[in-house]
């Protein structure tokens, strides 16, 4: 069955109501967005200059534990299709390696078009300085926030449940 008539034929719960951590991961910069403890409140938080993972990890834990977040959702860049790019796998990677150091549940959104609507939305086309990668992390959230799917804690799979309804298959990193 196309992910069309996947997303047509099932209705998503919302996801309860915690302080969420959304990353919008780049090969330059990760965009970040937090939402309060009841899920009113989406704000794009300064975005992070990309680094190796462990340092990444530096930077991100403090946040983690400031903001007491309770899960992450991550953006996978899948095509027009809802299949997996190359960089929606880089991503799947990168959320799984985020999920695991912080023992925290995770959950996917698809990211198609999301810089663009971000970009729309804020007026900021051309953007280099990482308020367009934070802007798209609020707009996976605000997305996140209205359609789940509930977060999980990660074991490798082949099949990811994506915001939007979509299921598509996600190669195991």
């Amino acid at each position: 069955m196309p992910p069309e008539a996947l997303a047509a034929g099932r209705r998503r719960q919302a996801p309860r109501p915690r302080s969420v951590l959304a990353v919008d991961v780049g090969r330059r910069r990760i965009g970040l967005a937090g939402c309060d403890p009841l899920g009113l409140t989406v704000s794009p938080l300064p975005a992070l200059a990309r680094g190796r993972f462990a340092v990444d990890l530096t930077r991100l834990q403090p946040l983690i534990a400031t903001r007491r977040v309770e899960a992450l959702v991550v953006g996978l860049p899948l095509d027009s299709a809802g299949q997996p790019t190359e960089q929606c796998r880089h991503c799947r990677r990168y959320g799984e390696q985020l999920a695991k150091a912080t023992g925290l549940p995770l959950a996917w959104v698809n990211e198609h078009g999301s810089s663009w609507s971000a970009a729309e939305r804020h007026g900021l086309h051309g953007d280099r300085s990482g308020a367009l990668d934070s802007a798209a992390a609020q707009l996976l959230l605000e997305q996140w926030l209205q359609e789940g799917p509930e977060p999980a804690m990660q074991a490798p799979v082949e099949r990811a449940t994506i915001a939007r309804g979509a299921e598509s298959q996600v190669a195991p990193s």
